[in-house]
């Protein structure tokens, strides 16, 4: 040190490399440990580009729509809006009214639309109320337009909505199996990746493999545990859901869910045994289950609905077991369908868990590489 009290020179320079030494190392931890380097970069990365792909246009998005037999108002608006309300509205016709309800219901259209005289009725669904939302303004638009082209006269027109399912029906009946739905999926997955990682760097698989206890028994126990986990937590969800807060309204099939949630089940565990039998860590494990099953939860309409995605992002959705696990439980629960409603959803579930689970048998190691 100089005499002024300065750092000498050489002091400078030593802190200078310690310095750079450590920021070296620290960069080059940070690159090697892919955990963090995924959850750090690359996974808000995938989440960029998914929700910039869903929401990319800042436009109106165009919603489809069933005229059940003529509607005059309907009508005169697009043949003034010179093509441009087509760009907002995908119409078809229909003549069968249940017919129409019941695309509505099921989610097939966004709306469907009627006049009755001086009045437009517009049919929409509760499960999903952002389109139903646009739906509603977009047609108050309209007959304001048809009112004003109309005047000095009184107004000719008026609109009513009315939605496709009971009127005690809230959006929580659709909000349920969507957050059950990823609350299964991700305790599926993580069950069995997280276990099956931990006992092999445990050595736990190998004293399994050598005890006098068959691979199908923990199989078996397995499977089990996390069944019975997910029935539990179904039942958590339904008990807090239906409190008058939530305001949940069970339908007359809800308990069709519980085989739904269990094939469910099955179709993440062998998620989960895939991602055990390839991981080397449990860091990595983790790592990969949320690769899979977050995007998924996005993309099968467990948290958001689909209906204004690109058709990119729709037609990748039906290779998603989420998609259809949520599905089957929202017929029953929500829409009132009947038992038989949730058996294709339960098939795909099943044929799912079928393919996962021999390529997982395939690759399956019992001891570390």
């Amino acid at each position: 040190m100089t005499a002024d009290g300065a750092p000498r020179p050489a002091t400078r320079r030593a802190n200078w490399q310690g310095f750079r030494s450590l920021s070296r190392a620290m960069f080059l931890g940070f690159v090697r440990d892919r955990a963090a380097l995924f959850f750090t970069i690359l996974f808000p990365v995938l989440f960029l580009l998914l929700f910039g792909s869903i929401y990319k246009s800042s436009s109106t998005p165009k919603v489809t729509v069933v005229e059940i037999g003529k509607v005059s108002v309907l009508d005169q608006a697009r043949a003034a809006s010179n093509g441009q309300l087509n760009k907002v509205l995908d119409i078809t016709r229909r003549a069968s009214l249940a017919t129409a309800l019941n695309d509505v219901r099921q989610g097939n259209v966004d709306a469907a639309v009627q006049q009755q005289g001086g009045r437009l009725i517009v049919h929409y669904s509760v499960a999903n109320p952002t389109t139903a939302g646009v739906v509603t303004s977009v047609f108050s638009g309209i007959v304001q337009e048809a009112n004003q082209a109309a005047s000095p006269r009184p107004p000719a027109f008026q609109l009513s909505t009315q939605q496709v399912e009971d009127k005690s029906l809230k959006p929580i009946q659709y909000l349920t199996p969507g957050l059950l739905g990823w609350a299964i999926a991700s305790s599926g997955a993580f069950a069995a990746a997280i276990t099956l990682v931990g006992w092999r760097k445990n050595k736990l698989l190998r004293r399994l493999r050598l005890a006098p206890v068959s691979t199908t028994s923990i199989v078996t126990a397995r499977i089990a545990v996390s069944v019975a986990v997910a029935v539990v937590e179904t039942f958590v969800f339904i008990a807090i859901a239906t409190t008058p807060y939530f305001g949940l309204k069970l339908t007359a099939y809800w308990w069709m869910a519980i085989p739904v949630v269990i094939c469910g089940t099955l179709a993440f565990l062998s998620i989960g045994l895939l991602v055990g039998a390839l991981a080397k860590s449990q860091e990595a494990a983790t790592a990969l289950v949320n690769l899979i099953i977050l995007p998924m939860a996005f993309l099968g309409g467990a948290f958001i609905p689909l209906a204004f995605a690109p058709q990119w992002i729709v037609h990748v959705s039906y290779v998603m077991p989420l998609r259809y696990l949520v599905i089957g439980m929202q017929n029953v629960m929500a829409r009132g369908d009947g038992p038989a409603s949730a058996l294709p959803a339960m098939g795909l579930l099943l044929a799912f868990a079928a393919v996962l689970t021999l390529i997982a048998v395939r690759v399956f190691r019992w001891d570390e590489i």
